[in-house]
């Protein structure tokens, strides 16, 4: 994997899209070479659904919410229910972290797609809940913040699981 935060041009686009991949490389990175023990473990006493593998889980469908549910407007596929708002992060420690890491990058490509295809400046065919429609470059905006801040939990619970550090 070549991770860079880089952009090919200075442009607005550019510099989105490649921060954007930059932080989700960031997350696959950080579960390179793990145990399927430590990808499920929950180290944390008072966060006992914080694991490695429910993040990468949790990340991937807050991207399918955003692109797929909000800005396109499509069925709402995630795993959660009223009952269990939280469900994709109690599967994604019951799930093998190859199959999470394949799910995720499969999604992330289509939504490269759906981000080429769009102006920035289109706007979601679903408001958010005080009725506004945020267009796609807050959207990227919001992604790039949400999996960055991600990145810092999944950074610590590496760390935790067998001492690997870095970028």
């Amino acid at each position: 994997m070549t991770r860079t935060d880089v952009p090919p041009t200075g442009d607005e686009r550019a510099s989105l899209v490649t921060f954007l991949d930059y932080v989700r490389d960031t997350a696959v990175m950080k579960c390179d070479g793990l145990s399927a023990q430590d990808a499920a473990a929950a180290p944390l006493p008072g966060s006992p659904l914080m694991t490695l593998g429910g993040l990468i889980s949790h990340l991937r469908w807050v991207e399918h919410w955003w692109f797929d549910v909000v800005f396109l407007g499509g069925e709402d596929r995630g795993p959660w229910t009223e009952e269990d708002p939280d469900r994709e992060m109690r599967l994604g420690a019951q799930t093998p972290l190859a199959e999470l890491l394949a799910d995720y990058a499969a999604d992330a490509a289509r939504h490269r797609e759906t981000v080429a295809a769009h102006s920035l400046d289109d706007l979601a065919e679903r408001p958010i809940r005080d009725g506004r429609r945020m267009n796609l470059r807050w959207i990227l905006l919001h992604l790039i913040e949400e999996t960055a801040r991600h990145n810092g939990h999944l950074d610590i619970l590496r760390e935790m699981a067998d001492g690997t550090t870095g970028d």
